[in-house]
C-alpha cells in the first residue's frame, strides 16, 4: 500500500473492460443493487459490457441539479459510459439523491464516484461535502482534472429509503459521476451498527501479477479490490489455483480469487513494513480512527520443518496477540474491534519469528475511517407530510434533504425542535409568497407540533378545512388569498375581510397533557379487558367528552356557598388548600366546592394563582371553574363536579399547558389526586394553585424560590436545585403512570422507603412485566401494550430532564399501547 492514491485511481483498473475478471459458473444475484449513472439523460440506461449490470439515469431519484458532459480533451478511451457526464448543483447548498425500496435497519455499501473532466470549462478542482442521510460521510477534495475520486461507506439504513447529499461548502459546485448501493448481509463488517459507519480508506488486493481490480461478479457486493502496487520488485508473487476453504469468515467474505494472491519479501530474513496508510483529517474528524483488516491464507503446502509465524504490530506496538501462523487455504482475517488513533501515519509490520523458516506473508488489505450515523433524522410523520407538501404544491425553495437536521441544514422557512434524544419536529413553516395554488392540503394535520403557519400572499383556493383545528396551538396566517373561503358553508372570500394580514388562531388543541391523563385511565380499563360494559363507557366518553358546565365564571358570597352546599354537609374529598364539598346550584348543576381551611399552608397567592388561570385557559380536561369566593377571610373555589373522584382513590381502592398557552405553564403537582374522572371516566387535571408560568416562550426553566409538589412526584433537578421545567411535569406524570400499572403508590415501604420508579427497576430487573404489574389485573392484559406504557413511564421519570420525552411525544406512545392492545 505505497500510497492511497490507489485508491483515487479506481478509474483506471475500474472503468476498462479488459480488466474485469467475470468468472464464467455464474453470476451472483444483484438484487437489490442501485447503479447510477449520474448526468445520463432522461429515462435512459444500458448495460455494462463487462459487469452486465444495468446503469440507470439518475432523474428518478433527484429533481435538483443539470447534466454536463465532461471536456472532450479527458475523455480516454479506458472510459465506460458513466464518466463520460455529471450532474452538476450550482444552485442550492444541499441537493441529494434519494434511495428507496431498502429494508429499514439493513446493512448497505453505498459508493459515490467522481471525475471533474473540466465539464464547466472553469479548470477549477472543488471541494464539498458528502452526507448520508443527517450524517456527514465525507469531504470530497477533487484533485486532478482527469482521474477519478472514489468514497466509500458502509451503514445501517433505519428506514425505507437513505439520501446522499452533496452539500455546498463554498469552494466550488458540487458534482457527481455516478452512484451506487449495494446489499450487505448484516453479519458483514460487525464494526457498523446504528450508531457507526466505516468510510473506506484503501482496499488491496495483494499479490497478482495482473494489474486488474477485483469486483462484481468475483465479490458479489462489488467491493473494488485495488491491486497493491510492487515497484521495486522487492516482494516475491505466490499464487495458486486452489479456491479457498473459508472465505475470511462470516464477517467479511474475501472472494477467494482475491486470497488466492500473495506477497511475501524475497529476501526470507526481511519483515513485510511496507503497509502503510496516511490519516487523513477533515473539518468533522480532526483526528479521524480507523479500522484496520489484514487477510492472511497460507498459498504454500509446507512440509517438513518449514515454518511461517510471524509477529504483527502498528506504530511498533504488537497488533495480534501473539505470533500468527496462517492456514493452508483458509482465509483468514484479523482486525481491531477498537478504532486506532491519534497518529498521522499508521505502519503496519510484519516480523518473522525466531524460530520461523519462512517470511511473512499477506494477501489483502482493507483500511477504513469511522464515522459517527448518530444524528437522528426528523420524526418520520413530520418529513412525510412536509414532503407531500413540497411535491403537491412544487415548491420551489431550497428544500433538499431532511427538513430539520443538521440544524444548519433546515429548509428555508421551516422551523424545529431539537430535543437531545428525540426526532425533530416541525414547529413552524412559513410558505409566504411561494407561488402555491390549490386547496389547503390536509398534510398540514400531519404536522402535530406546528404552531405558526404562514400561508399568506398565495394564490390557495377552496375552504379552510376543519383538519387543521384538530392541530394543537396552532396559529395561521392566510391572507392575500383572494379566492380561499373562510368559511365552508357561506365561502366568504378574504376579500370581504380586512385588508390587512387575517390571523386566524385554532381553538380546539386536542393533542393535549390532560388528553393523556384520560388516555391512560381509558388504557388501563382497555389493558384489563373488561368487556363490552368498559367499551361502552369509553364510546360514552368520547361522544361526550367535550360537554361540560356552561356558566360563566361567577363571583360567589360564603353565605351563597352555604346554600349550594347545604352547609357543606358532603364531603368529597380533602387537600392541602383544603376540603371539597359537594354543591347543587339552582339550576340542578352539580358542583364541587373546594373551601380553604383555618390550617391550609397555601394561602391568597396560590388561590389567585388558580383563579386568574382557569379564567384564561379553558380545555376539555381540564376541571372547569366556574365561579370563586372571596368574601372576607373566606377563599373558595367552585369547580364543575367530578363524580367519580380521583385517579388515586381508583388505584388504591399535560401538553396543553406546556405548548398550547403562551406562556407556557408547568403544573408542579401532577399526581394521581389531582386527576379527577367524570361519570363517563373522562380524566381532568385540578389543583392549579401551584401553578407557574415561564415569563417568555423561549424561557428553559424557571427558577424557584421554594419547593412545593408532593412527595414522590418531585422531579430529581426540581428537587435539588429547583429547576422547574415542563420535563419536570413529564416526570410527575411518569409516576403516575407508574401507579397505574404498578397499583403501588408513589413511595413504597419496602421494608425501606422507596419511590416506585426505583422499585419498578430493580422488580424488571430480576424478572418479567408480571411482577410489576397489579396483581388485581389478574393477568387479563395485553404484555406488549403494558411493556410499552412501561418504558413509557422510565422515559418519563429519567434523571436527565432533555432526555424525557415531551408530552406530545407521550401521548403519541400511550396512543400506539391502545393500537397494540385492540389488535
Amino acid at each position: 500500500m505505497a500510497s492511497p492514491l490507489w485508491l483515487l485511481l479506481i478509474l483506471a483498473a475500474a472503468t476498462a473492460g479488459s480488466v474485469m475478471r467475470v468468472r464464467a459458473q455464474g453470476t451472483p444475484d444483484s438484487t437489490g443493487f442501485i447503479s447510477i449513472d449520474c448526468g445520463l439523460p432522461e429515462k435512459s440506461s444500458y448495460v455494462d459490457a463487462t459487469t452486465k449490470l444495468t446503469y440507470v439515469s439518475d432523474d428518478g431519484f433527484t429533481d435538483a441539479g443539470a447534466n454536463r458532459n465532461i471536456s472532450a480533451e479527458y475523455i480516454k478511451p479506458s472510459f465506460t459510459k458513466r464518466y463520460l457526464n455529471v450532474r452538476s448543483f450550482p444552485d442550492a447548498v444541499r441537493s441529494c439523491y434519494t434511495l428507496g425500496s431498502l429494508m429499514p435497519g439493513s446493512k448497505y455499501l453505498i459508493r459515490a464516484t467522481f471525475l471533474y473532466g473540466n465539464y464547466d470549462g472553469l479548470g477549477r478542482l472543488p471541494v464539498f461535502d458528502l452526507h448520508i442521510g443527517v450524517n456527514f460521510w465525507t469531504t470530497v477534495n477533487v484533485t486532478t482534472l482527469h482521474q477519478a475520486e472514489l468514497t466509500e461507506v458502509i451503514t445501517i439504513v433505519q428506514d425505507d429509503f437513505v439520501q446522499v447529499c452533496l452539500v455546498n461548502t463554498g469552494s466550488g459546485t458540487p458534482f457527481i459521476s455516478g452512484l451506487d448501493l449495494r446489499p450487505l448481509k448484516s453479519t458483514l463488517y460487525p464494526q457498523v451498527n446504528a450508531t457507526q459507519g466505516l468510510v473506506l480508506h484503501n482496499r488491496n488486493n495483494i499479490g497478482p501479477s495482473e494489474e486488474a481490480a477485483i469486483k462484481y461478479p468475483d465479490d458479489p457486493y462489488d467491493r473494488a479490490w485495488i491491486p497493491w502496487s510492487n515497484p521495486t520488485r522487492e516482494f516475491l508473487e505466490i499464487s495458486t489455483e486452489m479456491k479457498m476453504k473459508s472465505v475470511a469468515s462470516v464477517y467479511f467474505e474475501v472472494p477467494s480469487i482475491v486470497m488466492q494472491t500473495a506477497f511475501t519479501p524475497r529476501d526470507a530474513s526481511k519483515n513485510f513494513d511496507d503497509i502503510y496508510w496516511v490519516a487523513v483529517p477533515n473539518h468533522v474528524y480532526p483526528a479521524p480512527e480507523y479500522i484496520c483488516i489484514l487477510y492472511f491464507a497460507e498459498l504454500q503446502n509446507l512440509s517438513g520443518n518449514a515454518v511461517r509465524r510471524f509477529n504483527i504490530t502498528i506504530n511498533g506496538k504488537l497488533w495480534y496477540p501473539g505470533p500468527y501462523t496462517p492456514l493452508y487455504l483458509h482465509a483468514n482475517p484479523v482486525y481491531n474491534e477498537r478504532p486506532l488513533y491519534g497518529s498521522s501515519q499508521y505502519n503496519v509490520t510484519l516480523t518473522a519469528t525466531s524460530d520461523s523458516t519462512l517470511p511473512p506473508i499477506i494477501n489483502a488489505v482493507e483500511v477504513f475511517s469511522v464515522i459517527s450515523t448518530a444524528n437522528v433524522a426528523t420524526d418520520p410523520q413530520d418529513a412525510s407530510a412536509i414532503t407531500g407538501i413540497k411535491a403537491k404544491y412544487q415548491v420551489k425553495k431550497n428544500w433538499m434533504g431532511d427538513p430539520c437536521v443538521p440544524k444548519i441544514l433546515a429548509w428555508d422557512g421551516v422551523s424545529c425542535n431539537y430535543a437531545l434524544s428525540d426526532p425533530s419536529k416541525i414547529t413552524a413553516i412559513n410558505l409566504s409568497a411561494s407561488g402555491l395554488n390549490g386547496e389547503i392540503l390536509f398534510y398540514f394535520s400531519k404536522l402535530t407540533s406546528i404552531g405558526y403557519l404562514d400561508l399568506s400572499h398565495n394564490k390557495l383556493t377552496g375552504s379552510i378545512p376543519d383538519v387543521l383545528s384538530h392541530v394543537s396551538s396552532l396559529k395561521v396566517m392566510y391572507g392575500d388569498n383572494p379566492n380561499l373561503c373562510s368559511n365552508s358553508n357561506t365561502c366568504q372570500t378574504t376579500k370581504k375581510m380586512s385588508n390587512s394580514m387575517l390571523v386566524t388562531y385554532i381553538t380546539v388543541p386536542i393533542v393535549a397533557l390532560f388528553v393523556v391523563a384520560g388516555t391512560v385511565v381509558l388504557l388501563l380499563f382497555v389493558i384489563r379487558n373488561k368487556s363490552a360494559v368498559i367499551r361502552s363507557g369509553v364510546k360514552q366518553q368520547n361522544d361526550n367528552g367535550h360537554k361540560c358546565v356552561q356558566i360563566e365564571n361567577h363571583q360567589f358570597t360564603y353565605r351563597e356557598l352555604e346554600v349550594i352546599t347545604n352547609n357543606f354537609q358532603r364531603v368529597l374529598g380533602r387537600g392541602g388548600f383544603g376540603s371539597v364539598y359537594d354543591g347543587i346550584l339552582e339550576d340542578g348543576s352539580q358542583v364541587a366546592v373546594k373551601l380553604q381551611s383555618v390550617s391550609s399552608n397555601h394561602g391568597v397567592r396560590e388561590f389567585l394563582t388558580e383563579v386568574k388561570t382557569l379564567t384564561k385557559i379553558h380545555h376539555k380536561n381540564l376541571v372547569s371553574l366556574i365561579g370563586y369566593c372571596k368574601d372576607r377571610n373566606h377563599l373558595a373555589l367552585v369547580y364543575e363536579h367530578m363524580s367519580e373522584g380521583s385517579l388515586e382513590q381508583k388505584l388504591r381502592g399535560l401538553e396543553y399547558l406546556h405548548k398550547s398557552c403562551s406562556p407556557p405553564f408547568v403544573h408542579r403537582d401532577v399526581k394521581t389526586a389531582n386527576i379527577l374522572l367524570s361519570a363517563n371516566l373522562v380524566a381532568k387535571i385540578a389543583d392549579f394553585g401551584l401553578l407557574k408560568a415561564f415569563k417568555c416562550d423561549g424561557e428553559t426553566h424557571v427558577s424557584t424560590a421554594r419547593l412545593v409538589g408532593t412527595h414522590g412526584y418531585l422531579a430529581p433537578e426540581y428537587a435539588s436545585a429547583l429547576q422547574l421545567t415542563e420535563k419536570s411535569d413529564v416526570y410527575s406524570f411518569g409516576v403516575v403512570l407508574l401507579e397505574l400499572v404498578t397499583g403501588q403508590p408513589p413511595i413504597l415501604q419496602d421494608p425501606q422507603p422507596i419511590n416506585v420508579v426505583q422499585w419498578t427497576q430493580q422488580c424488571l430487573a430480576q424478572g418479567e412485566i408480571e411482577d410489576v404489574v397489579d396483581k388485581r389485573m389478574l393477568n387479563d392484559y395485553d404484555v406488549n401494550a403494558v411493556w410499552k406504557v412501561v418504558d413509557v413511564a422510565l422515559k418519563c421519570t429519567g434523571q436527565e430532564p432533555t432526555r424525557r420525552p415531551t408530552m406530545t411525544d407521550v401521548v403519541a406512545r400511550l396512543q400506539e399501547c391502545l393500537r397494540i392492545n385492540d389488535e
